[in-house]
């Protein structure tokens, strides 16, 4: 998992509380504008969110097992996800271990999914998203889902991180599914 300095931090932080749920060994991977977000956004430190993961690398750390496509893994999760973020994991220019574990994911054909978290787009950002789908990436941008009536900014986030899941065959009670027009 990464975690950009987008807006959503929030969506981050519970997906490493639904997988611990889970019991699925997660690796974190923080920016420092990450680190930012997170004290405009919520009361959590980083060190907060570190303790959320199994295993944590420093962003510089290019050496740390996820550097690797020999080092075995599901997939990865960028949540929220940056357009700088997105845009180096496009071009393969990565500079940082975010950028690199999100490269190697896609070299190795394993899940890539990307949160992306900004409106408006310009027509260079929809190029680049579909410059990365089509190289197998998924965007998934935070985008709240109303059929669900959510009461709460908790209940959008709940969803949003819960469907991010989704993509991995991970089910949680996070989502609420929809079952069929209801008259």
């Amino acid at each position: 998992m990464g975690i950009t300095g987008a807006s959503g931090a929030v969506v981050g932080v519970l997906l490493f509380e639904l997988l611990r749920e889970n019991d699925i060994e997660t690796h974190l991977v923080m920016s420092k504008a990450a680190e930012m977000a997170l004290g405009y956004e919520t009361d959590l430190q980083a060190k907060d969110v570190r303790a959320l993961a199994r295993i944590n690398h420093g962003v510089i750390a290019l050496g740390a097992s996820i550097s690797s496509g020999s080092f075995q893994t599901m997939g990865m999760i960028i949540a929220p996800c940056s357009i700088r973020t997105m845009s180096e994991v496009a071009t393969g220019v990565t500079s940082t271990l975010l950028s690199r574990a999100a490269d190697v994911v896609l070299k190795e054909r394993r899940r890539l999914v990307l949160a992306i978290r900004e409106t408006p787009l310009h027509l260079g950002h929809l190029r680049t998203m579909t410059a990365l789908a089509e190289m197998g990436a998924v965007i998934a941008p935070l985008a709240p889902a109303f059929y669900t009536r959510p009461k709460s900014v908790s209940d959008i986030v709940d969803h949003a991180a819960g469907r991010l899941l989704d993509m991995f065959g991970i089910d949680t009670a996070a989502v609420q599914r929809w079952d069929g027009e209801k008259r």
